[in-house]
């Protein structure tokens, strides 16, 4: 995950300081100063005193005259007093901050008052304690309540100062007390609140992802689903749902199929299980060709089966392009014996059990002898394959034969995409040329709107064909779907029938 220019990830020293530490600077050089002042001379008893500031300075202060009275003397004194504090104190505000660390302090506001009384007991002159002046432009604005900063505990980071509780994470809102925090644009976090927010977690572990050896963080992402997980579930067993390929989380319970695939949730809800319920799909989907003047006269029976069954048939099979690593479904054209799925199985816990199957006889009368689809699958992808294996026995029995895998596999899943788009379109409006030939032509199938769960996945289905990386089947449903855009549909049939290719 890319972070935008304004995170900066790495985490940043701030300080704590007060005016404890620079008053005591303040506090020694005006002592001194106080002490030359004071100092008795060789002349103290005969009536004056007079002082000269050290060389590298360039004024000198002389003593008040004795002429003044008591009154008029503490009051010139006062005077000089508070004037050296103010020079004091903006020169040490001048001065740079050390940015290193936390450095705690206490001031209580006493320092100022105790040492000015101390010395000057010890003169002739009445005590007093001079208050401290700040000039405005040197005063302390805490970045967070915008109040001044008078006495105790302050931190100075990010260019201005804080109170220690007005430093706050922009995430919990506690305050930062420890060395180190992170700052995302001008708000500073908590290192483990900034890593909650922006480090990545795996959505099947729920564990952060792991940093690889390049100091990179590593992770898989579904292209469609967006699903991120750690690279390791890849090859850890992780359950993947055999419809909709989302990994199976720590916190969800996928249900096992008894041929030993998973179906998530989502793709259970609508999942066709025995031949009986895929009945009324598969004439729909009849219907459907019959509406896009492509007719089917001929019976051919349809069955759901069992991963081992299609598998069987397909070494039986002698014509045509299977898709790998898994084929969903078959058009036959010999004679075989298939096992099918007679009664639905029952979900006992999280798996399906007690499924019956019966074997069937299936015997050649036409160019086709039955079209098999493999079991447990949503409605939408069982309906996508019909309307792909139903395209192959079409195809058959018009006499398109010996096509190349590219051509007779591409239209085949131009048909099904069609269907699809038919089926999760919420209107006619903004779609491409192909789905509104077909919705013109086709009402018979829809039957209600679909769920939002049932139309993502018909999104995520008509994905995977536009998207197959396979030369066959992704190669040749792009160049089909091209061709249909083009010349539309019953001109490329009969191109492809007159020359065995697509138009161009």
């Amino acid at each position: 995950m890319a972070p935008s220019s304004d995170v900066n990830h790495l985490s940043h020293p701030c300080i704590y300081g007060d005016y404890s530490s620079s008053r005591s600077e303040r506090k020694s050089g005006f002592m001194k100063w106080l002490n030359k002042l004071f100092r008795g001379g060789p002349n103290r008893g005969r009536g004056g005193r007079h002082l000269h500031e050290p060389a590298e300075e360039s004024r000198v202060w002389g003593a008040p005259s004795r002429a003044l009275d008591d009154r008029a003397r503490a009051q010139k004194e006062k005077e000089d007093l508070g004037h050296a504090m103010a020079l004091s104190s903006a020169e040490d505000l001048k001065r740079p901050n050390a940015h290193q660390g936390y450095n705690w302090g206490e001031d209580t506001g006493d320092d100022y008052s105790k040492a000015p009384r101390d010395t000057l007991n010890s003169s002739a002159h009445p005590p007093f304690a001079p208050t401290p002046f700040y000039p405005h432009e040197y005063r302390r604005i805490c970045g967070g309540c915008n109040q001044e900063i008078m006495y105790g505990n302050c931190l100075g980071c990010m260019d201005t100062y804080f109170h220690p509780n007005c430093f706050r994470c922009h995430s919990c809102g506690y305050p930062i007390t420890e060395r180190e925090f992170s700052l995302s644009g001008k708000h500073p976090y908590h290192k483990s609140c900034f890593k909650e927010l922006n480090h990545p977690k795996c959505e099947v572990c729920f564990q952060f992802i792991p940093i690889n050896a390049a100091g990179l963080i590593e992770y898989r992402c579904h292209p469609f689903w967006s699903q991120k997980y750690c690279p390791s579930h890849e090859y850890d067993n992780t359950a993947r749902c055999c419809s909709c390929e989302r990994l199976e989380p720590l916190n969800i319970k996928y249900y096992r199929l008894e041929d030993g695939r998973s179906l998530c949730l989502e793709c259970m809800e609508s999942a066709i299980m025995d031949t009986g319920d895929c009945q009324p799909l598969y004439h729909s989907i009849r219907d459907y060709y019959e509406g896009m003047q492509m007719r089917i006269d001929q019976q051919i029976p349809m069955l759901l089966v069992e991963r081992e069954a299609l598998n069987e048939a397909i070494v039986g099979e002698k014509n045509g392009f299977h898709h790998l690593p898994e084929t969903r479904g078959l058009c036959l054209s010999e004679e075989q014996t298939v096992t099918s799925i007679h009664r639905r199985p029952r979900i006992g816990g999280h798996r399906l059990i007690g499924m019956r199957t019966q074997p069937q006889k299936l015997t050649r009368k036409c160019e086709v002898t039955a079209i098999l689809v493999l079991y447990g699958l949503p409605r939408l992808l069982t309906g996508a394959i019909l309307a792909h294996e139903l395209m192959h026995a079409w195809l058959r029995l018009n006499g398109y034969r010996n096509l190349n895998p590219e051509v007779e596999e591409g239209i085949c899943q131009v048909l099904s995409y069609m269907w699809l788009e038919s089926e999760v379109m919420p209107s006619f409006q903004n779609m491409p040329s192909t789905s509104t030939r077909a919705a013109s032509s086709y009402s018979s199938s829809k039957k209600g709107a679909k769920s939002h769960v049932e139309n993502k996945l018909g999104e995520f289905f008509k994905n995977q064909i536009a998207n197959d990386s396979s030369p066959a089947y992704g190669g040749g449903f792009r160049a089909a779907n091209e061709a249909v855009n083009r010349y539309g549909l019953r001109r490329t049939l009969d191109h492809i029938h007159w020359t065995g290719f697509f138009p161009v």
